[in-house]
């Protein structure tokens, strides 16, 4: 599993090597500010809410095309998907069972030799199709960042400490009711050069393999209340607010265990007007069909 992560990690937006006494350095004024985009990111947001006032259709998935996210045009194709044949593919691919997955998987905090630092979590929710129904024995992966900001991967070199005993990984197999859950460290936010001063909001990667390896979809969850949402042009690629609102998690307070971790509830809804958003939408209209 660990090179699954490593493998999508290198197409997360990682941070380049940190450069020696960068903060001491003088500014390049040819570096776009955090201002610039805010200004760009509001100016689309209008003009969307115009839209829909005169009768456009809401936007419930992501630009392909988001010019205040940078290197957006690099991050999906730009010519015609090939099919591949999908037996073909699955002679290379993994194959997960429930005897593959050990329940302590999904507590990322018991991995190492001692605790890791920061504040310790439960998140919880059910996966659901379209309908409201549980989608039970789907795998669950996620991976994310420390309680500082740092991957444990070789591209992330911005200057936070790693923590021995937390690596960021975890899975699970989701119950008869559609539901998982995991005890982990909430992740910290951290740079990623899209323009000076650019922060990513505090998140948790997530995958879902379907009933197989071709189906596998990702996604990203985050935290509510992110002072740093108005200002990331990943997280404003969805223009519609309510379509952003499906990506947080609820602070939830029956979840939460005593004198041990805060909880979160986060579901995530597969098909359907309301289903969560994910990272394979450069399907478009295909990708609501499978």
């Amino acid at each position: 599993m660990k090179e699954d992560i490593n493998a999508e990690l290198e197409s997360e937006e990682l941070v380049p090597p940190a450069e020696p006494k960068a903060a001491h350095q003088p500014l390049d004024k040819a570096i776009e500010s955090q201002a610039d985009l805010s200004a760009e990111i509001s100016a689309i947001g209008e003009a969307y809410r115009r839209a829909l006032k005169d009768g456009g259709q809401p936007e419930i998935q992501p630009r392909l095309d988001y010019p205040p996210y940078r290197s957006s045009i690099l991050r999906h194709p730009t010519k015609s998907l090939q099919h591949a044949d999908p037996e073909t593919i699955e002679l290379y691919s993994p194959a997960f069972g429930h005897q593959d997955v050990h329940a302590l998987e999904s507590d990322l905090t018991i991995q190492h030799n001692g605790e890791p630092l920061g504040e310790r979590i439960i998140v919880s929710g059910k996966v659901l199709d379209g309908d409201g129904r549980p989608v039970a024995g789907q795998l669950v992966e996620i991976w994310q960042a420390n309680s500082s900001g740092r991957y444990i991967h070789k591209r992330d070199q911005h200057p936070a400490p790693i923590d021995p005993n937390f690596t960021g990984i975890g899975r699970c197999i989701t119950g008869p009711d559609g539901s998982y859950r995991f005890i982990t460290i909430k992740p910290g936010a951290y740079p990623w050069k899209n323009h000076l001063n650019a922060w990513r909001p505090a998140h948790i990667h997530f995958s879902l393999f379907g009933t197989e390896f071709t189906q596998r979809i990702i996604t990203q969850m985050y935290f509510p209340g992110d002072q740093l949402f108005p200002l990331d042009p990943i997280y404003q690629t969805i223009v519609d607010q309510d379509a952003r609102d499906r990506l947080v998690a609820t602070y939830d307070h029956s979840i939460t265990e005593p004198e041990w971790a805060l909880g979160y509830n986060w579901d995530i809804v597969l098909t359907g007007p309301k289903r969560t958003w994910t990272e394979n939408e450069a399907l478009g209209a295909a990708g609501d069909e499978e």
